[in-house]
């Protein structure tokens, strides 16, 4: 017995002493120094590197084809000085794994997006980046901490002992100031704060018309332009274009000197707003930015929150109250192109008699049939074509002519990599924290396996049931018939950028189907324009871009001479 002990005590320290501890090749250690911040930090800690010197990598992320490289993991309780290591597991874009990078020079630069921990009404407990004035950009987010970039070595045999301090902390946003026409608020959402459980604000920049001061007596229709966020009130201009304006060009319109065109377009803007015969509006732009997109896509949802409600009940009246608004359901317009598009629609037909008409350019998907180019109610997976045999990637964004940029399941593993459980802040991500029910975890549930692509089916007809737009119509238009007649307005180019023009087939074929009543709006299509086309067809997206603010106005005063109830004030606002 004894000498079978010692044989095996003699095996093991042979087994032990003959194990090599494997070290990774690629190892880059992530820390941020206690002189930026002494406490400990949550959040998604983001490694990128970059071959391009002309900005810095945080810059440099997209879902096009200049990106360069980026890796990120969550941390909890990250504590100054002490690093996490990104090595070969580490996920990321658009090589999934540092393993994967080639060899080369690289600019190095890390940075923290900061988390915060809400308790929700639900009764979860979630962990999300609070909007800090910037519109839920993780890269310019005051409060992220970063490093300054510095160039690295990638070896054939990888990379390791790199370190890598963020020292930097990205600084407040200094709020707009008001002006003569422009004027700011925020306020206290009693609806949002209860949810969130903290205090939660809306905001808003309103457009004034001219002599508001002088017209006491006056009261206003209001246009709420939708869109994402805004930092100030956008295209309106006092005076002409700087003389000294360096002019520059536009890639994608492919225009010399589009900020002077941009700078003049707002200063006719201005002019047009004054002349005698334009009818006095208010005009509003919402800054209502969530924990998961830069905001809210107006509507109230599982995850998210009541902003639906929050928008409609809460702001509106308090601008309306404020600015002198008629607060009537006849006299509000919607409007607004992709995301504002969505918005303008889905807010008409969710609070049907709260909005006398909305005006949607290039709208986010409206029939999930035709979510982009994948249908979640058929197909298995949404990163591939069903074949037996041939792989072949589902295209997500294309110019006019078909050429393609990116694919679906690249853009999808860049939120991955950005953020999981839907917290990227991009735009799969903010669809499905939109539209989803919320998980056991308070997250919303995924559409689709990030990771895969593949569809789950439970929650798309959660989707169907409470956000595809065409579906609610055609279901409920028995009971949304009259209130939406004359209401509904959609325009898009037929090559969009990103196939949004599919869904609104599907949407004007239900519509042209109606009966009792006829919808008595319209569709349009630009022919060859792209995203996002906004119904002017003598206009190039380029410029039309820029009219939003004047270009449905006609059709808007047509709807209120044919809509406006009986006895209601169609005066006091068309002083000249």
């Amino acid at each position: 017995m004894k000498n079978f002990l010692f044989l095996f005590c003699c095996c093991s320290l042979l087994f032990v002493s003959c194990e090599k501890k494997t070290t990774s090749k690629y190892s880059i250690d992530v820390s941020f120094a206690s002189e930026i911040s002494p406490e400990k930090k949550d959040g998604r800690l983001l490694l990128m590197l970059s071959t391009d010197d002309s900005k810095e990598p945080r810059f440099q992320i997209n879902d096009g084809l200049s990106t360069q490289l980026i890796f990120g993991v969550n941390v909890d309780d990250m504590t100054p000085g002490e690093p996490i290591n990104f090595d070969e597991t580490v996920f990321g874009y658009p090589y999934p794994s540092l393993a994967d990078v080639p060899p080369g020079e690289y600019n190095v630069q890390a940075l923290l997006h900061v988390y915060e921990t809400f308790n929700l009404s639900t009764g979860h407990t979630v962990k999300l980046p609070m909007d800090n004035g910037e519109g839920q950009q993780w890269n310019r987010s005051p409060g992220n901490l970063y490093s300054k970039p510095y160039k690295i070595t990638v070896g054939s045999n990888g990379v390791e002992n790199v370190s890598v301090v963020m020292d930097q902390e990205i600084p407040p946003i200094p709020e707009p100031e008001d002006t003569e026409w422009i004027k700011h608020i925020k306020m206290k959402s009693e609806k949002l704060s209860a949810f969130y459980g903290r205090d939660m604000y809306l905001g808003a920049h309103i457009l004034l018309p001219k002599d508001f001061d002088k017209h006491p007596e006056a009261k206003y229709p209001l246009m709420v332009f939708h869109g994402h966020f805004p930092s100030d009130f956008g295209g309106f201009r006092t005076t002409p274009p700087d003389p000294n304006l360096k002019p520059e060009y536009s890639a994608r319109f492919d225009l010399d000197g589009y900020n002077i065109i941009q700078q003049q377009e707002a200063y006719d803007f201005y002019k047009r707003w004054n002349d005698p015969d334009f009818p006095r509006f208010l005009i509003i732009e919402i800054q209502h930015p969530t924990p998961y997109y830069d905001d809210s896509y107006a509507v109230n949802s599982a995850s998210q929150g009541p902003w639906g409600d929050a928008i409609t009940y809460e702001l509106i009246p308090y601008i309306e109250k404020q600015f002198q608004g008629m607060g009537e359901g006849w006299s509000r317009f919607l409007y607004g192109g992709s995301t504002g598009g969505w918005e303008a629609l889905a807010v008409q037909v969710k609070y049907p008699d709260e909005y006398n008409g909305c005006f949607a350019a290039c709208p986010d998907p409206i029939d999930f049939r035709a979510y982009c180019l994948t249908n979640i109610y058929e197909d298995k997976n949404a990163y591939y074509y069903d074949s037996p045999h041939k792989k072949l990637e589902v295209p997500s964004h294309r110019n006019y002519l078909g050429n393609i940029q990116s694919t679906l399941r690249q853009g999808n593993h860049l939120e991955l990599v950005l953020g999981d459980k839907s917290r990227s802040g991009q735009q799969w991500d903010i669809w499905e924290a939109t539209y989803s029910p919320q998980g056991e975890d308070g997250y919303p549930v995924r559409i689709w396996d990030k990771k895969t692509g593949e569809i789950n089916h439970e929650v798309a007809e959660y989707w169907k049931e409470n956000y595809d737009l065409r579906h609610i119509l055609e279901r409920d238009w028995d009971k949304l018939g009259e209130s939406l007649k004359g209401k509904i307005h959609l325009y898009c180019g037929d090559m969009d950028n990103y196939y949004l023009n599919n869904a609104v087939y599907l949407m004007e074929d239900f519509l042209e189907s109606t009966t009792d009543p006829y919808y008595s709006g319209e569709v349009l299509y630009g022919d060859r324009a792209e995203h996002c086309w906004n119904g002017d067809p003598d206009q190039p997206n380029a410029i039309s871009r820029l009219r939003y603010n004047t270009m449905y106005v006609p059709k808007i005063m047509e709807r209120i001479w044919e809509s406006a109830p009986q006895g209601a004030d169609l005066t006091s606002w068309r002083y000249q």
